[in-house]
């Protein structure tokens, strides 16, 4: 990893409360504006201002599961002076109000249910192919997910949950460019609050251009999650109970 990006990406996590600009990220890197952009899209395949909002509101949900604070204060501490811009903000990262989100802790994951979708299986393409994990002497299960940017937020177009295979499958996915992202987390790991678990493994896929009828095979390498992964919005592995319906992805287990 670009050691200048790293700065920035240090700054991030450490002040993501303040009003930080490109000025002070580019300064953290000891580049021009210009070139840390380039450089950091480069090592992280985003923006620094997208990566800074990911960042805020990974601490957010933190906020919102492990303490007692209001959603107006939580806001203020992960750096907005909206509430409305915050909370709008959140829900169409996380795919839940931050009110739902607190929710789940007391309900359980099982409350995430996606919008139905309504595409025509016939207009849509496919998505398949092998994943290639670290060794690991852990049980350990993938969530692998479409998406419309490399950031993992919202609610995914299509996802499989795959456990003691290594191949996923992605049926019906709508016409367009998508991510393809994987995350794998411990199986056995019984926490007592599962939503707030970390991958232990990370991998996506260069841009997809999906046409219907048209099957695409991606293979995707998992790497140890590192500091230039984005922080991952989406409520895993709450894609347990999130996925779409039948007719529009695959779910299997391997037996």
């Amino acid at each position: 990893m670009h050691k200048h990006a790293e700065e920035a990406i240090n700054m991030m996590w450490q002040r993501y409360d303040e009003p930080l600009t490109m000025t002070d990220l580019a300064g953290a890197a000891l580049l021009s504006k210009f070139h840390f952009t380039r450089v950091f899209r480069m090592e992280t395949g985003t923006s620094p201002g997208r990566f800074l909002a990911a960042v805020r509101f990974y601490r957010a949900k933190h906020l919102l599961l492990r303490t007692s604070l209001s959603i107006t204060d939580i806001s203020y501490r992960v750096g907005y002076n909206s509430l409305g811009t915050f909370t709008g903000r959140f829900a169409k990262c996380v795919g839940l109000a931050p009110g739902q989100y607190r929710h789940l802790a007391r309900t359980g994951i099982g409350m995430l249910s996606p919008p139905r979708r309504t595409d025509d299986p016939a207009q849509c393409g496919t998505v398949l192919g092998k994943l290639h994990n670290p060794w690991t002497d852990r049980r350990i299960r993938v969530y692998v997910a479409v998406f419309s940017s490399p950031i993992l937020q919202g609610i995914p177009v299509a996802c499989d949950v795959v456990e003691n295979s290594d191949h996923y499958l992605l049926n019906s996915v709508p016409p367009g460019d998508w991510y393809v992202c994987a995350a794998a987390v411990e199986a056995d790991n019984f926490d007592t609050a599962p939503w707030d678990r970390r991958p232990v493994f990370f991998g996506s896929s260069v841009p997809v251009s999906v046409r219907p009828g048209v099957s695409y095979k991606v293979d995707m390498t998992l790497h140890q999650t590192r500091p230039v992964d984005t922080p991952i919005l989406v409520v895993i592995p709450e894609l347990d109970s999130c996925r779409p319906p039948v007719e529009v992805t695959t779910v299997r287990q391997a037996q």
